[in-house]
């Protein structure tokens, strides 16, 4: 998998699902900060894994410092943004993007979040604050046990670049990683049916996605 950096796609835009942005900070959010609502410590931590060129954690920073003053008031937020990739993560961390890469970005954050710079829209310090990038490959188990403690992980369009064996020492990981309440989003077209049993699927408007917990008898669940 060591070669997979070489050929993958990394296509992708700020706000790139919408319908999966809002069940984020709408439903799963706030179920979120229900668990931890007794727990001294006030820290959310967020897994992008194959972030490719930081539009996704960039968004998911912009969404977070959005409920700043309100849901998450008081609260201390983790981006963990890892890539295969050397040239993507460096083009993730100088933070400038051209007209492709913002093409769904709504006034309000193009405004809030970013500064022209040329022909390119730079992400302002604030977004960037929250986030560390850093270079990781997904088949490296003895990395992969280092990432813990997450409430929640978004590997989008990563998984079909694996094979089923592959797959499932991820999602282990993935399992392992996230805490009781933990959520993980895949991509649109992506599923753990035939990977794994140890999530719960949920269904929201127009998106899905994957709980840890005990699992519900059809393996799913709507909110």
């Amino acid at each position: 998998m060591e070669l997979a950096g070489r050929f993958t796609i990394g296509e992708t835009c700020f706000f790139r699902n919408q319908p999966q942005l809002n069940a984020l900070r709408q439903i799963a959010i706030p179920k979120v900060l229900e668990a931890k609502s007794n727990t001294p410590l006030k820290r959310l931590r967020i897994w992008s894994a194959g972030c490719s060129t930081g539009e996704e954690p960039y968004t998911l920073s912009m969404i977070m410092l959005e409920e700043a003053h309100g849901r998450l008031k008081g609260w201390t937020v983790e981006i963990l943004a890892t890539d295969l990739n050397e040239h993507s993560l460096a083009t993730a961390k100088t933070a400038a993007y051209g007209p492709y890469s913002t093409r769904h970005l709504a006034p309000h954050y193009s405004q809030k979040y970013f500064t022209p710079v040329g022909d390119l829209l730079q992400v302002q310090p604030a977004p960037r604050a929250s986030i560390a990038f850093s270079r990781l490959n997904l088949s490296d188990d003895s990395r992969m046990t280092f990432m813990k403690s997450l409430d929640i992980i978004f590997c989008c369009n990563v998984l079909i670049y694996f094979d089923l064996a592959s797959k499932r020492r991820v999602i282990q990981h993935f399992n392992n990683n996230l805490l009781p309440h933990g959520y993980l989003f895949l991509g649109h077209s992506e599923s753990l049916y035939g990977v794994s049993d140890d999530f719960r699927l949920v269904h929201f408007p127009g998106a899905t996605a994957y709980m840890k917990g005990d699992r519900a008898p059809a393996g799913k669940q709507d909110i």
